[in-house]
This record gives C-alpha cells, sequence and structure tokens, in this order.
C-alpha cells in the first residue's frame, strides 16, 4: 500500500471519500476515523476500508489518532480493507446494541481509550462521540464525570 495522505483535515478528508476510490485507513497507526452519515456515524479503525461507492453520503470526517490513508494496491488489500470495516462496524454495533444509553457512553468511552490513550480520547467532542452510539452529547459528558470518578 502506498500512502495517499498524512493528517488531512475534514474537508480534504471529505474530497476523498467523494473521489470514489477506495482508500484505507493505516494499518501501521492508532488511527481511525469517525464518519458521520445522515442519522449515525461509523467508526473506522486500522485497516478499514473508506470512501469507494460506500462513502458517498459522508457529510463530516473526524480523524482520530495519528491519522493516515493508504491506496490499497492489490485485489487482496481491497477485500481485506472490505473485510475489516465490516469488523469495526459490527464491534460498534455491539456497543449500541445495550438498551441503556448511559451504558453505551460508558463501553464506547472504555473501547476508545483501551485502543487511544486518554488524552486523544478527552480531544474528542462529546457530540462525535454520541453520534456513535446514538445517545446525547450530555451522556457522554456524564459518561467521562462518572469515568473520572
Amino acid at each position: 500500500m502506498k500512502h495517499e495522505n498524512e493528517s488531512p483535515n475534514g474537508s480534504e478528508i471529505i474530497a476523498q471519500l467523494h473521489s470514489g476510490k477506495l482508500l484505507v485507513v493505516s494499518r501501521n497507526k492508532r488511527n481511525g476515523l469517525i464518519l458521520f452519515k445522515s442519522y449515525h456515524a461509523e467508526f473506522a479503525g486500522p485497516g478499514a476500508g473508506v470512501g469507494s461507492t460506500f462513502d458517498m453520503d459522508c457529510q463530516r470526517a473526524v480523524a482520530v489518532g495519528n491519522f493516515s490513508l493508504v491506496v490499497p494496491e492489490s485485489y487482496e488489500e481491497r477485500q481485506t480493507a472490505y473485510k475489516t470495516r465490516r469488523q469495526w462496524i459490527m464491534l460498534t454495533k455491539q456497543l449500541t446494541d445495550r438498551s441503556d444509553p448511559l451504558e453505551r457512553a460508558e463501553k464506547l468511552l472504555a473501547q476508545f481509550e483501551a485502543f487511544f490513550d486518554s488524552q486523544t480520547v478527552a480531544n474528542l467532542p462529546d457530540d462525535v462521540l454520541a453520534y456513535l452510539v446514538g445517545v446525547l452529547p450530555q451522556t457522554i459528558a456524564l459518561a467521562r464525570r462518572s469515568n473520572e470518578d
């Protein structure tokens, strides 16, 4: 895989996603991309394919961690990227299957803090995280406060 862009801003990422070509979140870094769709957000972690036809409806993107996109160079790399994206979606679905909003928020924060460092998670706005698990931003704020205790 060859590097496409290191640490792009949100509008650059959207332009890349809307270009129609498949890109991959770098496997070699603790990074990811939060993709905002009409009514929800998706997290694409390392190795996940982004762009192509499945992100044309993406309205906003937030890079997380030491973000980098790469271009898959083979059929196998593209297939792996699709499968990895699906795995990240399924992980998020496991968090959203919980009926209690505060529990969803706490589990999301725990997952993100286990993967990224706590400072990276602290820098993510409450509304960005809230979209991932279908809760209000105030619920994320409450989960953060209860996590500090």
